[in-house]
């Protein structure tokens, strides 16, 4: 049974250990790297950078750490801060192409042969054309399972804005897939 993130989170402050922290790491580092892969439109490596530095300012900052919210919660902040700052000083943003380069999981598998296959390429195209306030609140709240109010302290934003942007997000996701659920 592993550890849970209260106990380990107590290691690291009582006695520096690196080998708790390490176990944080292992225990959440795939919430986050999804997350940020969402976020970044797919773009591996810098997800993978993105997180390495939430994992860098989570230790840093661990002692911050209050239990308010749950421990993933917290470093999901951290996370969309860090992705919030590099998207601020490159000011890029994911520009919607006739290909599909927001979900390089799907690319790798066979042709699409079935129709789940082209439900979740057309899925994955649809949250593409989501500015990244929506993509960032449709998955915290559906992926990761984060209430409203928890994706609102994640995001930094009040909690109606999180509602604003779900709403447009499945407004979005509706026009854009309108041919699986004509009307």
């Amino acid at each position: 049974m592993n550890p849970s993130d209260t106990d380990l989170i107590a290691r690291v402050l009582a006695s520096d250990d690196r080998h708790a922290f390490g176990e944080l790491v292992r225990q959440h580092q795939s919430a986050v790297r999804g997350f940020l892969r969402r976020l970044t439109g797919g773009d591996h490596a810098l997800a993978d950078d993105l997180a390495q530095e939430t994992f860098v300012a989570g230790y840093r900052n661990l002692r911050k750490f209050r239990g308010g919210s749950a421990f993933s919660t917290w470093l999901l902040g951290i996370a969309y801060n860090r992705f919030r700052d590099t998207r601020r000083r490159h000011n890029e943003t994911v520009e919607w192409t006739d290909t599909i380069t927001s979900a390089p999981e799907i690319e790798t598998r066979a042709p699409p042969a079935s129709v789940a296959v082209d439900l979740q390429l057309d899925l994955a195209a649809a949250l593409a054309r989501l500015s990244p306030d929506e993509r960032s609140a449709i998955h915290l709240c559906y992926a990761e399972g984060l209430t409203h109010e928890e994706a609102a302290g994640v995001l930094g934003c009040p909690l109606g804005t999180v509602k604003t942007h779900l709403l447009r997000a499945k407004e979005n996701l509706r026009a854009h897939l309108k041919t699986w659920a004509p009307a």
